[in-house]
């Protein structure tokens, strides 16, 4: 990769944004920030926005209010859109033209080297599928070219929707490490969109929900877990857990049953197996709660409202109802 790129941070901002299609608004008074050097995901149910504040902040659409920035300067202004941000929203490709010419085409539009085309397929791992026609490609090929493409430019940003449709478990891992090198290693600014919560939990440094068009929550993973319902809890499973559980109620700690198990809040695992040694008391598990990001996501958007997709025909409908 360039050099430019690791020497050049960029910030995203997202300032009181806003967007209505007819009476729909899909996107009101929205903020956050994406920093460099981070992978951030960007979450919410369908019809949360999300499709909407992207287009919104790579220039395809007119926000009604507010700013989408990359350094404090919006997408249309930039001097070359290719050199700073790289975006996959859709993948589209003529299914006559090879992988490699597809992306010969892209650097012939941007003045960019021709070379960058067979740079950015090693980068993806489709130097063998470069010469083939992109029409016999699978979708999760298709994919890695529309990766290609949005790195044509060594942008320092890359802003990707669903990145891992398609992708076979194989080609998921690869994204994950991919996604995290870029950040991590050369100090890009990475902002994913994704229904896949679990792989989500697993490449993102922060996460940005937004639900009904509003933000709901933007935090990093660390904070998203200890701020989660059921947070700082142990989870108990034994045969005398009713026995138990008076021990743990007179030592001062908070306790719920649910199907046998306990949950206990305000002691440690330690002091747990403390106290149940000292009462003579058999444990088969003995574990601190940890939320995961499915857990935590559903606790945040339970009941955000989504909205109704607009009658067909109407401007930008697809998009209103994303």
């Amino acid at each position: 990769m360039g050099s430019a790129t690791t020497a050049t941070s960029v910030r995203v901002e997202v300032r009181g944004l806003s967007k209505s299609f007819g009476p729909v608004k899909a996107v009101s008074d929205l903020g956050f920030t994406v920093e460099p050097g981070s992978v951030t995901g960007f979450l919410g149910p369908n019809g949360a926005g999300k499709t909407t504040t992207l287009r919104m902040l790579l220039g395809l659409e007119r926000p009604d209010a507010g700013t989408a920035t990359f350094n404090g300067t919006p997408y249309a202004a930039l001097p070359k859109p290719v050199l700073t941000v790289g975006a996959v929203l859709e993948t589209a490709f003529h299914p006559a033209r090879s992988g490699r010419n597809h992306l010969r085409v892209y650097c012939r539009a941007a003045g960019l080297p021709l070379s960058r085309a067979d740079e950015v397929l090693t980068e993806v791992g489709l130097t063998d599928a470069g010469p083939r026609r992109a029409g016999g490609y699978s979708l999760g090929m298709r994919q890695r070219l529309a990766l290609a493409t949005a790195l044509l430019g060594d942008p320092p940003v890359l802003v990707l929707d669903e990145p891992a449709n398609g992708l076979d478990p194989e080609g998921i891992q690869w994204l994950r490490g991919f996604l995290r090198h870029l950040a991590h290693e050369q100090g890009r600014t990475v902002l994913v969109s994704s229904h896949l919560l679990s792989e989500v939990e697993q490449t993102v440094d922060r996460v940005v929900i937004v639900g009904a068009g509003q933000l709901i929550r933007e935090a990093s993973m660390e904070q998203l877990r200890s701020g989660a319902s059921g947070a700082g809890t142990v989870l108990v499973r034994g045969p005398e857990m009713d026995r138990l559980a008076d021990v743990l109620t007179a030592a001062g700690s908070s306790v719920s049953r649910s199907d046998g198990d306990l949950t206990v809040a305000g002691s440690t695992p330690a002091e747990i197996g403390h106290h149940a040694f000292s009462a003579g008391i058999e444990l088969h598990e003995l574990r601190p709660h940890t939320s995961g990001l499915e857990e935590i996501y559903f606790q945040l958007t339970a009941g955000t409202e989504q909205y109704a997709a607009p009658s067909p025909g109407s401007t930008s409908a697809p998009e209103a109802a994303r």
